[in-house]
């Protein structure tokens, strides 16, 4: 299973970072091949992705989070079989390291051929960019759900 592991420093407090990450309805501003994102629940997100004009919906459960520090989730359904977690790091009180590892199942072809060649890697790292991006250009989050999950 394919893992790729990003690291980006965004020049907005740790909370800041953190809750617009929670805001999953939202990725589809900066997550270049999110569709559409639907909270079902606290813990249950319901995704549509476009990967190479390829549409895949599947469900993600959030299995561990605690405010400024971590995401963690697994997919439960669907095409896709994945998990990964987020973390926050405090830099200082106006700058936060974001750093994502994503362990994925590539499927078909053009999956395999865009893990071995780095092109998935190269797709996480721009969409890292453009939360930065995102997020420093706001200032603040969309919005916040503070809730704790445990593992």
């Amino acid at each position: 299973m394919p893992q790729i592991i990003e690291t980006i420093d965004v020049d907005v407090p740790v909370r800041a970072a953190y809750d617009q990450w929670t805001q999953f309805e939202e990725f589809p501003r900066f997550l270049e091949h999110v569709e559409s994102i639907t909270q079902t629940t606290p813990t249950l997100t319901a995704w549509k992705i476009n990967i190479g004009g390829q549409i895949r919906e599947f469900e993600a459960e959030i299995t561990e989070q605690h405010p400024d520090e971590r995401v963690a989730w697994t997919s439960t359904g669907g095409e896709e079989v994945h998990a990964g977690v987020v973390t926050f790091h405090k830099l200082d009180e106006a700058k936060t390291r974001v750093t994502l590892q994503l362990d994925w199942e590539a499927k078909g072809l053009l999956e395999k051929l865009a893990s071995a060649t780095g092109v998935a890697t190269h797709a996480i790292k721009d969409d890292m960019g453009h939360f930065k991006e995102y997020i420093e250009s706001k200032g603040s989050p969309d919005g916040a759900w503070r809730g704790d999950v445990q593992a």
